[in-house]
């Protein structure tokens, strides 16, 4: 804004102001997305590598989502055992359904001490805060 002598104001656009604050937010959201999967890494079960190369492989940086391909994502995340409806084995044939029971999972920490069932948010709890002050930075 230009204040002139007479104590009216001028507004000028800027032109290219819309265009700069959206590849401003797009490189905080590529930001954001790559510092939960790396922060994640230490809250994330690791028997072997796959379940965080799933998340590296199946998340798309900058769209806001988090995305783990591995089958057996979901059921590490939340915790809890699931058994055939078959057999009640926790090991279920190809095609048979597996029914959710009230025993919690036991995480191996061998590998990550911090390993255990809802990493997302148990990362987020621990570094919210270091993540929103980066974005802001990219941002101003």
């Amino acid at each position: 804004m230009i204040i002139q002598p007479n104590d009216t104001s001028i507004l000028k656009w800027n032109k290219n102001f819309g265009r700069e604050k959206s590849e401003k937010f797009i490189k905080a959201q590529k930001f954001v997305d790559s510092e939960c999967l790396r922060l994640m890494v230490p809250y994330t079960p690791t028997l072997n590598t796959g379940l965080r190369k799933s998340a590296t492989t199946g998340t798309v940086i900058g769209n806001g989502k988090l995305v783990y391909t591995s089958p057996y994502a979901r059921y590490q995340y939340y915790g809890k055992l699931m058994v055939s409806s078959v057999t009640g084995s926790a090991w279920a044939r190809s095609g048979e359904s597996k029914v959710l029971t009230p025993v919690d999972l036991n995480y191996s920490k061998s590998r990550e001490p911090l390993a255990g069932k809802m990493w997302f948010e148990r990362m987020k709890a621990d570094k919210k805060s270091a993540i929103i002050r980066g974005a802001k930075e990219l941002v101003r």
